[in-house]
This record gives structure tokens, C-alpha cells and sequence, in this order.
């Protein structure tokens, strides 16, 4: 008996030790708020599916792919699952699955405790299904309404019972649904219907009463309700604090209702309402000018203008035509150099772009990445190419690249990057299209996002074709209206053909002469301009109650903010600066300065700047400058430094030139080859353009005085620099007087010789600040220099 008795502990300790699954209250509000949110997510999803389920189709099957992009709102998630729940599934009652997702959540959400949620999910998916055959009869002419599933179940029904049959089973499972889930029986419907007649019949004679009262009795109310306590009664409600205290209680008036004592409350309403009346009065006028006028064009005044044609631009020929021996022959090397060094290859596969080919490599399970990286030069060497590059690994793929030279490469002309689907429909502020990728897709990027550029690159490594290819872009896309071009150009040849648009697209200082900036003094003059704009127009904004140049563009073609108040509509602004590091040499800080101020916040007013450089050296890309310049592109350089400080890595040392350029907007790194655009073509679509109506003058921005332009003002000798007699000897000799002189003779700084300059102005040596112009040499010899000085 005792054996019997412990038996039966163990056996009830064995039943206590079976594994059971409770969730804390934590954990439930935790898991709760996920499927509110994802059956939420899959709502979204599935409406937006409803209008672009057909664009989103050829995205499906790259998944991976993340140059692939889908018009849903939730992305290639979105697309992918309402895919396989509304086109695979269930077709539109797959919303019945998000709510049903959604509710569950809620429930453990709140923690409720309820027996009739495993009980609506059975109902519902039965729904779910009842729809989904429904719904499959008119699947053929869209297959979103019942989905595959509900196709399918339909064809199979039609089969066994025919169309009357088929129609007949749903309509008996639909009266089931009614009777079993909602308790609906014909009593009940038919108590319902005369529930409702009665309280119709009830409403009906009550109106009828009011109805049929007589003249008499309508005058006689009127007699009795006089019209002045009527209206006192309707303002009441609007003044209540003002109005309803008695005479003999009443307290002191505000002051700020600024109303004697003996003052009729009814006014008082009257003026409260009239207050109220004109604060919306402004919307009402807005939106009748609208409804009159129309939003505002801020294209009118060049309303015939023409955008440039595909026509101007070269075509230098077909697309990329692939070496099947080449392909073989390396790929035959790779792995044989590799093999070498004991590094075995499960899979090989190459994409042949127009400049390089990507040949990416699994290897087998145990290589280390680092071996094969490792192994960069060896493989250049067995390749006798120019230079490689190994990615290892490449960004959202499990495999290794390695990027070889092609034997002849392709010219990417600028014709085909703008004829492109993927430019001609970019849904764009500033669109760019930059050239194309390995792959060979047409690469096009929003400047208004980036929101600031950094290109450099050694000399006759592509840059300044790279800056004619983003301004055509520009040209081909935006109304002389919507964008002004800035541009700095030290070298004075590189961007001077833009100076034919000059009345059409871009911006320089009032009283200057040319629109293409040379001078370093007009850079300073023009930098610091541009700040005193970007100022303005954050007052603009402030005063829009707006947060960027997008909102404000639309409210003010809304015709919202009115022109009398300053308001107008803002273009955006493109600064390109060619050869930053020769302003930087000659000017320092003076353009450091303001370069920065405008980089860290002249985004959300739309100043965009895009800065050029030969040399990417330390102190020339500046901590600050690097910092709010995230987008980069760097064309070949001569070493890993210059790689490091343009990009934060190493690969552009090893470009093949030519336009070969890498480009990164502070995320991954991607080759490209830039689109080629010529010199003649460029010609050719400024002349297109220049030979159009323009504007009446240039797009001027805000005057600047510089602080050290010439004073004119007397300065104690006392206080003249040490070099004062040198420099001006050197000013006399060569009957020039300009600052740049003084630097490259006496070996000044740029602010050093500028106050030099105005000392010699204010002794009279040399004559006032005349723009571009050197100026005027006062003393002809040094003999009458010697002279003017021993008479001080």
C-alpha cells in the first residue's frame, strides 16, 4: 500500500512539471501594441496595393534588390505582402485579416479578458472566404477583387454545381452567417420594420401640426418675441462672461475690453463677432482669388519657353557590348590566382557595366574576407589591369566584388542619361542625373536632399565635365522660374559658356558686370550676399509660418501670403564653386566663413552648393566644411590620403579616370561612370536658350559692401604695416595696384594685403576700389614715390 501511495506522488509531481505558456502583463502590452500596429501596417499596405498594384508588379521578384523601387507606401514590404495576401489570396476581403490582426492586439493590449475572440476569428476568416468566391466571379476582369484563392474556389464550385448553383450555396451560407453569428431571424426584421414605420408616422404628424398654424397665430409670436431681445439671446452664447452678470452685480470691465459702464452688451457681441468675421475673412479672399484666377504661375512672365531638345545633345553610340572571351579570361584568372593562394570559389558572376565589370565571388565556408582583400595587388597583376578594387563584402549581398577595368570602355553620353525613363519621370525638387552604375542604370539623385555636394578629383579626372553634366541636368529639368545658378569660376574658362543664359537662369550682385564670378573680392562679396538671402528669406518663412521653401512656394501659389508684405515666389539656388582650394589659398577664412554658415543652414530656404576641389586636402575640406557636405563624389586621385579625406576610405586611388568616379551620400559607396557632355554641346544649349525671351535683367541678390573695398577713410601713420613702403614701391614699379600683386611679390596673406591696400589708398598712393578693374596707380615713378613719402 505504502509503494501504492508513492506512486501516485511521483505520477501528480510528473503532471505539476508539464510546460505551460503565460504572458505577463508586460509582455501582452507589448505584443498587444505590435499587432495593433501591424494589422494597422497591413491596411496601408493593402490600399495603397489597390492603386499601384500594377506598377509594383516587375519589383516583386528583386526583393533584394535595393536599386529596385516600388510605388506602395510601405515599400517592397508593403508591395510584397499585399501581393501574397490580395493578389495570391484573398483579394480585397484580406482587410478583413488587418482588422482581425488589429483587434487581437487590442485586446491584449488592454488586457481584456474575452472568450469571443477565437470566436470572431473563425467567423471572420469564413467571411473572409464567402467574399473571396463572391468576389471571383468578376476576377477576370480584376483580379484584385478575389484574389487567386477566390478565382480558384470559384472555378472549382462552377465546375461541380454551375453558375445558378454556385450562387444558390453562397446565398444559403450568407442567410447561415445571418442567422447564426447575428441572430437574425424574419420576426425580429419584421419588428424592426414596424418599430420604424410607427416612429415615421409619429414625426410625420407632429411636422404636420407646425405646419398647419395660421397668420394669426405666426403674428402673435412675433409680436411677443421682440427682435432686440432675439439678437441679445443669439450673442449671449459668443460674450457669456461680458454679458450675462446682472446690473446691480456687475463687476469692474476689463481693461482690455476698453467699453464704457452704460455700454449695451448687444454691441459688445456684435464687435466680438465682427473680430471673428475678418480673422477668416483672408481665407475666404485667398480662395476666391484662386477660384477667379487661378494658383499662381510663376512661369507667366516666360510662358513660350522652351525647354532645350534631345536633339542638341551628342549620341556616341549603342549601348554596351559585352566580350564573352574577356569575361571568360578573367573570370579564368581570378580563380586561378586565388586557388594560388589556397582560397577555394563556390559561385562566380559577373556584371558587365560601362567602364568596369563586377565579378562577385562566394567563396567556400572558412575563408576569411580579409585573405581575399588581402589579395588585391596579386590579382591586378595576374590581370594586367590598371588598377582593381575589392569590395568585401558588397553592402545587402553575401558575396565579394571585385571591379575590373574593361579593355574598352563605353562612353556614357549625356543624350541617353536624359532621355531616360528613370529622369523624365523623377519626381524631383533638383534632379541630377549623374551618369550610370555598373549596372548600367541611368543613376539620378535629388540635390534638394542631398542637400549640399563636395566633388574632387585630380586634374583631367573628369570634375569639370561632371559640373556641366549636373547643370544640364538642371537646364533640361527646371524653368528659368524655379532655379538660379551662382557660379565661381577662378580659372575663367571652364564655366564662361553659361554667361549666354545669363538673363535666364543665373543670379550675381547688383552693379557687377559679368554673371560668371572670377574675381576673389566679388566671391567674398557674392558668399557673404548670399547669407544676407538666405537671412531674408528665413524671415519670409517665419513670417508664412512655414518650415521650408516647398511649403512656402505652395501657400504663395495658393496666393495665401500677400505680395505687399515682402512676400514672392522663391527660386532655388545653386552656388557651383570650380577650384575651392585656389579661394581658399588666397582668401582663408573670409570664404571659409560664410561657405560654412551657408552649408549648415541654407537648406530648408533652398541654397544649395556644390564646391569643387583638385587637391581634398585638410586645409582645404575643413573639419566644418566635411560636416555638412554628406554628399560626396571623388573622381581618380593621386593617393589613398586624398582617398581618405574626400571619402573617410580608401578607392578613389584606384579609378581608371576618364569619368570613372565614386559617389556616396554618407551611406555606401557607389561606382559610377559620369555622363559625357561636351563643350560644343553645352554651347548648344546655352545658345538655345540665350536665343529665347529672358528676363529683364539677371536674378540679383541682396547688395554687400565689403568691410575692406576702400574707405576712403584717413589712417594714422602710426598705425601703417611694417611692409607699407615696400608695398608700395612694388604698387609704383608696376603701375598696378591690386591686393593680389602685393601677395604673390611681398608673400602676404590675403586680409594683409587688402589692409595694405586701403592704407595706400588713404595716403593717396593709389586711387578708390573700382569692382574688377586694378586700380589707379596715383604716383608714376619711384623717385616722385620718395619724394610724396619724405613730405609726410
Amino acid at each position: 500500500m505504502a509503494k501504492k501511495k508513492t506512486r501516485t506522488k511521483t505520477n501528480t509531481g510528473k503532471k505539476s512539471t508539464k510546460f505551460s505558456f503565460k504572458l505577463n502583463r508586460q509582455q501582452k502590452v507589448v505584443l498587444g501594441s505590435f499587432f495593433m500596429l501591424f494589422g494597422l501596417a497591413l491596411s496601408v499596405a493593402f490600399i495603397s496595393f489597390l492603386f499601384n498594384w500594377e506598377v509594383d508588379q516587375s519589383a516583386l521578384g528583386e526583393f533584394t534588390n535595393r536599386e529596385v523601387e516600388t510605388k506602395n507606401w510601405l515599400s517592397k514590404f508593403g508591395a510584397s505582402v499585399s501581393d501574397f495576401f490580395m493578389y495570391q489570396g484573398f483579394g480585397i476581403a484580406a482587410f478583413i485579416f488587418s482588422i482581425l490582426v488589429s483587434y487581437s492586439g487590442f485586446h491584449l493590449f488592454l488586457g481584456i479578458k474575452s472568450t469571443k475572440l477565437r470566436e470572431s476569428w473563425f467567423w471572420g476568416i469564413l467571411v473572409m472566404l464567402w467574399l473571396a468566391i463572391f468576389f471571383g466571379f468578376f476576377a477576370a476582369k480584376n483580379p484584385l477583387l478575389g484574389g487567386r484563392i477566390g478565382f480558384e474556389m470559384n472555378d472549382f464550385l462552377q465546375d461541380y454545381l454551375g453558375f445558378f448553383g454556385t450562387i444558390l450555396l453562397l446565398f444559403f451560407l450568407f442567410i447561415a452567417y445571418l442567422s447564426l453569428r447575428l441572430k437574425l431571424t424574419p420576426e425580429l426584421i419584421g419588428g424592426f420594420v414596424r418599430s420604424k414605420k410607427e416612429s415615421l408616422n409619429k414625426e410625420f404628424q407632429t411636422n404636420k401640426a407646425e405646419v398647419s398654424a395660421t397668420d394669426e397665430e405666426t403674428d402673435w409670436k412675433e409680436k411677443v418675441v421682440p427682435k432686440q431681445e432675439k439678437t441679445y439671446e443669439d450673442t449671449t452664447t459668443e460674450i457669456k462672461l461680458e454679458t450675462s452678470t446682472p446690473k446691480e452685480q456687475a463687476p469692474t470691465p476689463s481693461p482690455s475690453l476698453k467699453t464704457e459702464k452704460n455700454e449695451d452688451p448687444g454691441e459688445v457681441a456684435m464687435e466680438v463677432e465682427t473680430a471673428r468675421e475678418e480673422e477668416i475673412e483672408e481665407d475666404k479672399i485667398s480662395n476666391k482669388i484662386v477660384k477667379d484666377f487661378g494658383e499662381f504661375d510663376p512661369t507667366l512672365e516666360l510662358s513660350n519657353y522652351k525647354f532645350p531638345t534631345l536633339e542638341l545633345l551628342q549620341d556616341y553610340g549603342g549601348g554596351i557590348t559585352v566580350d564573352q572571351e574577356e569575361l571568360e579570361e578573367h573570370k579564368n584568372r581570378i580563380v586561378e590566382t586565388l586557388k594560388n593562394y589556397k582560397i577555394e570559389i563556390a559561385q562566380i558572376k559577373a556584371t558587365v557595366g560601362p567602364t568596369v565589370t563586377l565579378y562577385e565571388i562566394v567563396p567556400e565556408a572558412g575563408i576569411r574576407i580579409s585573405k581575399i582583400k588581402n589579395l588585391e595587388d596579386d590579382i591586378a597583376l595576374s590581370l594586367s589591369a590598371l588598377g582593381i578594387r575589392i569590395i568585401a563584402p558588397i553592402p545587402g549581398k553575401g558575396t565579394i566584388g571585385i571591379e575590373v577595368p574593361n579593355k574598352n570602355s563605353t562612353i556614357v553620353s549625356m543624350r541617353s542619361v536624359i532621355a531616360s525613363p528613370k529622369f523624365q519621370n523623377a519626381e524631383m525638387e533638383l534632379p541630377m542625373a549623374l551618369g550610370k552604375t555598373i549596372s548600367n542604370e541611368t543613376f539620378v539623385v535629388d540635390l534638394a536632399k542631398m542637400p549640399h555636394m563636395l566633388m574632387a578629383g585630380a586634374t583631367g579626372q573628369g570634375k569639370s565635365v561632371g559640373l556641366n553634366a549636373i547643370l544640364t541636368s538642371l537646364l533640361y529639368s527646371k524653368h528659368p522660374a524655379e532655379v538660379k545658378f551662382v557660379l565661381v569660376d577662378p580659372k575663367k574658362v571652364e564655366l564662361t559658356l553659361f554667361n549666354k543664359i545669363e538673363r535666364h537662369y543665373l543670379a550675381k550682385l547688383p552693379d557687377s558686370g559679368d554673371a560668371i564670378i572670377t574675381d576673389n573680392t566679388k566671391v567674398i562679396n557674392t558668399l557673404n550676399s548670399l547669407c544676407i538671402e538666405m537671412d531674408d528669406r528665413y524671415e519670409l518663412l517665419k513670417d508664412a509660418m512655414v518650415r521650408n521653401i516647398k511649403e512656402y512656394n505652395i501657400k504663395f501659389k495658393a496666393r495665401k501670403l500677400n505680395p505687399e508684405n515682402g512676400h514672392k515666389f522663391l527660386p532655388y539656388i545653386v552656388l557651383v564653386v570650380d577650384e575651392f582650394a585656389d579661394l581658399i589659398m588666397t582668401a582663408g577664412k573670409e570664404v571659409e566663413t560664410p561657405i560654412a554658415r551657408l552649408a549648415q543652414l541654407a537648406r530648408a530656404i533652398g541654397i544649395h552648393l556644390i564646391i569643387a576641389t583638385q587637391r581634398p586636402s585638410v586645409n582645404v575640406i575643413t573639419g566644418i566644411i566635411k560636416a555638412n557636405f554628406p554628399a560626396r563624389i571623388a573622381f581618380r586621385v593621386t593617393s589613398k590620403i586624398d582617398s581618405r579625406t574626400i571619402l573617410d576610405g580608401q578607392g578613389a586611388d584606384q579609378l581608371i579616370g576618364r569619368g570613372d568616379m565614386l559617389f556616396t551620400q554618407g551611406n555606401e559607396l557607389r561606382r559610377l561612370q559620369c555622363a559625357f557632355v561636351d563643350t560644343p554641346e553645352v554651347d548648344k544649349i546655352t545658345e538655345f536658350i540665350g536665343s529665347q525671351k529672358a528676363y529683364a535683367q539677371a536674378h540679383q541678390l541682396p547688395a554687400y559692401e565689403a568691410d575692406e573695398s576702400g574707405t576712403g577713410v584717413d589712417i594714422d601713420v602710426s598705425e601703417r604695416d611694417k611692409l607699407f613702403r615696400e608695398a608700395a614701391e612694388v604698387i609704383v614699379t608696376a603701375q598696378q595696384g591690386s591686393a593680389s600683386l602685393l601677395q604673390r611679390k611681398l608673400k602676404l596673406g590675403y586680409n594683409r594685403a587688402g589692409r595694405i591696400i586701403d592704407q595706400l589708398e588713404a595716403a593717396g598712393i593709389v586711387g578708390p576700389f573700382e569692382g574688377s578693374k586694378a586700380r589707379q596707380v596715383l604716383i608714376t615713378d619711384l623717385a616722385a614715390l620718395e619724394q610724396f613719402l619724405n613730405e609726410e
